[in-house]
This record gives C-alpha cells, structure tokens and sequence, in this order.
C-alpha cells in the first residue's frame, strides 16, 4: 500500500514492534499526526473472545471525560411529555411515525445517534434493516433505549461513545482530537480501556486485550501495552 512522504516521515518516530508506555503513546499520536486539519485519534482493541457467540459479546457505552471533539447529532423516537424533555434536553430531531417515515421514503440520515423510549421500541424495529448495517439501532446496552431519554441526550451530547465489537474481534472507537493533546487523549483512553476490561464476559476463556493501537485518521498506528489494564 502506498503511503505518502508525510505518513512515512511520521512513522520513522515510531519502533515497529514496540509496545508503548499509554502516556508515551499518546504523546506519539499527537506527534505523529501529519494532516493540517485536527485529525480524530482512534482507538483499536482486538479481544480474545468469538463474536458468533452470544455469550461473548463485548458491547456497551461510556461517556469520555473530554468528550471525542465532534458534538453528535441526535434523533430522538419519542411521543409527549418524553419528546418535550427529549427537545428540552438538545435533541436535534424529536418525532415518531414522522420520522420513521423521513427515512424509509427520503433515505434521510443527517444524524449521528438514535434514542428511543422503549414504547416506541415496536415502530423503530422497522427500520432494523436501515439503521442496523449502520450501527445506529438503538440497544438497552448501549443506553439508546431508556425510559430517561433527556438524560441519554445530555449524556451523549457530553461525549457518550458506543463501544462493540466488529466481526474479526475487534472495536474501534474515537477517543478525541489531536488537538485534545496527550492529556485529554489518555484520561479517554483509560475510560474507555477501563469500560472494556469490566464489560469482559465470563465465558471469555485466556488472553483478554490481544493488542491495543492507537492512531490518527492520516497518522501511523502506536501500539500500546494493554497489559495494565487486564
């Protein structure tokens, strides 16, 4: 795969094979980062757990202590006194069969996160087909189905982020900007590490963290010790 002149001369500050101290790694994506515009640090954790089982499902939600740098834009199902709170507590769009209908006939999607009270719950499964392939079902999990939907509103406008695991045992999860600076970036990498590591199924058999990189959308990956962490 090719790689540009920036890309290379970023990853010549990093040791293949090495794995990095969480402070010492953060400190590296931010200077590693080569793009001019204020790239997102990612964080990828590879699991020693099978997906296919349902007994070894890794998923839930966490809010970062400094939020990820982008404000999410939120859709809330919900009808009365629990859209007005919903409106109240910033949702974007609040509404029902209205909304329901906006994305079956105008495949509308200008939204980051769907919330739904669990009566709504019948009507939103329609959209499973649509909103599932984009990880935007709401779950009791993740807290997207809750009976408090201002408070799942706050919480996801104060940084909330869903964590799960992908097909090959993966989750790949933005813990803020580059210019959160290696501070901000390590006190979200440990609340998001910390949240995995409890979120651990018992059916889970060996090693946990299989490995753990951290890197910017143009930068190079920085692999870090997960070992503290299990």
């Amino acid at each position: 795969m090719f790689r540009g002149k920036k890309y290379q001369e970023s990853a010549k500050q990093i040791s293949a094979g090495a794995l990095y101290d969480p402070t010492e790694a953060m400190d590296l994506v931010v200077k590693t980062a080569p793009a001019k515009f204020d790239e997102t640090v990612e964080l990828h954790v590879k699991l020693g757990v099978d997906s296919r089982h349902a007994d070894q499902q890794v998923r839930g939600a966490v809010v970062l202590p400094h939020g990820t740098g982008k404000v999410a834009r939120v859709l809330v199902f919900a009808k009365g006194d629990k859209a007005e709170a919903a409106k109240a507590a910033g949702a974007d769009y609040v509404g029902e069969m209205d909304m329901i209908e906006k994305i079956q006939k105008e495949n509308w999607f200008e939204f980051d996160v769907v919330i739904a009270t669990p009566d709504m719950m019948g009507v939103v499964g329609r959209l499973g087909k649509v909103l599932g392939p984009k990880g935007l079902m709401p779950s009791p999990k993740a807290g997207t189905v809750s009976p408090d939907v201002a408070k799942a509103v706050t919480e996801v406008k104060a940084g909330k982020v869903e964590y799960r695991l992908d097909k090959t045992n993966i989750i790949h999860c933005p813990i803020g900007k580059v210019s959160f600076g290696p501070e901000k970036l390590q006190d979200n990498f440990n609340a998001l590490m910390g949240a995995i590591v409890k979120a651990k199924p018992s059916a889970a058999k060996g090693q946990y963290i299989k490995s753990c990189v951290v890197a910017s959308t143009m930068g190079p990956g920085v692999k870090v010790n997960g070992a503290k962490f299990v």
